[in-house]
């Protein structure tokens, strides 16, 4: 029965290689090379891709088919990789993978960019008031907090407890501190009215980075103690390191700081220049408009490239103890090279995580 399901599949893999140009679709995994930044960087191109936002009903139903097809070894003759490829790419980007059941749309990560860059526009507005700054702060975090929540990984279940700890302790950390520096800065009595004004446009970066921080400590300060799954050159449990546990929460918490960083500092910039222009003094209205496609330029590039900082797999060589087993207790892999999920795909402007075949947040 197992040959014959082998011998389907590379039947379907056959059919399959009519398209020279992509590579040979494998079911589940990623379509580039996860080992260079280039590979990362093209593979969350097409996760974030909004254009998927628009497929049809009819659409999604013939992608889940193909690949079912592809999968019971039933494949129709002439399929090509690439054909392969978008049929994945369209399952993965609108079915949670767990419960194959449709993620609400604004909260798909291929909607993350198009209904997050009006919260960012928010957030970056001139001269805001106690009330808007505590209001956009919150709503940027609620918004993080409901991606997070539908991208969560259901075969393993978090307690609500969990999601509302991290929740409750990234929006008083974004706000208190927005609220803070915000009262400094009109307190201070040095700064001209323009320079104020240009200081409180930087205050959401750090509000917003010391808030991912947070909820991200929150949400796995326990796998310090407990460490995560670790995993051999074959991809076989092996046990458990908390060595992993803390370069992955470290990388993470980094990628949180580094994506908001463009998001949140460039447009800014760019804006104080825009400013002194003719064309915007001379019609103050366009200043909205061209703040938000500065928004929506600093987003969609920065997002891909945050993400694509670390692999969602890496290795670490440790050394074996006088018993033949690890500083943590597990088994040692015969060539001393252990690898561990980072999950640094759980990225957040706040907190936006990255579904890639079986790859989520445990």
């Amino acid at each position: 029965m197992a040959d014959t399901a082998t011998t389907a599949s590379a039947a379907a893999a056959s059919a399959a290689s009519a398209s020279s140009d992509a590579p040979p679709f494998q079911l589940g995994k990623p379509r580039f090379q996860q080992t260079s930044f280039y590979g990362r960087f093209r593979h969350f191109l097409d996760i974030i891709d909004p254009r998927t936002l628009f497929v049809t009903e009819r659409r999604l139903r013939e992608a889940v088919q193909l690949l079912e097809d592809y999968k019971h070894g039933t494949l129709r003759p002439g399929v090509t990789n690439e054909q392969l490829w978008s049929a994945q790419k369209i399952k993965q980007a609108i079915l949670h993978p767990d419960t194959n059941e449709k993620i609400f749309m604004p909260f798909r990560m291929s909607g993350y960019i198009p209904f997050g860059t009006p919260i960012v526009v928010g957030l970056l507005l001139p001269n805001q008031t106690l009330a808007s700054t505590v209001f956009w702060q919150w709503l940027n975090q609620s918004h993080n907090a409901c991606v997070n929540y539908a991208n969560r990984n259901a075969t393993k279940p978090s307690p609500a407890s969990k999601f509302i700890q991290g929740y409750l302790g990234a929006v008083i950390s974004a706000v208190s501190i927005a609220v803070g520096l915000n009262v400094l800065v009109q307190k201070a009595n040095k700064f001209t009215p323009a320079t104020r004004l240009l200081i409180q446009r930087f205050v959401p970066f750090p509000a917003v980075a010391s808030a991912n921080i947070c909820n991200v400590v929150l949400m796995r300060y326990g796998e310090l103690e407990e460490g995560i799954d670790v995993l051999d050159s074959d991809g076989n449990l092996v046990g458990s390191s908390k060595i992993a546990a803390r370069h992955a929460l470290l990388e993470t918490a980094l990628t949180r700081v580094v994506l908001p960083m463009p998001i949140l500092v460039l447009p800014p910039i760019v804006m104080s220049m825009l400013e002194k222009t003719a064309l915007l003094q001379a019609r103050p209205r366009l200043l909205l408009p061209v703040q938000s496609l500065v928004c929506l330029a600093a987003f969609g590039l920065a997002l891909p490239l945050a993400i694509s900082l670390f692999p969602q797999m890496s290795e670490e060589e440790e050394k074996p103890s006088r018993r033949g087993r690890s500083s943590q207790g597990h088994r040692e892999n015969p060539d001393g090279v252990t690898s561990w999920k980072l999950r640094t795909w759980a990225i957040q402007r706040g907190g936006a995580v990255s579904r890639v075949g079986e790859c989520r947040e445990d």
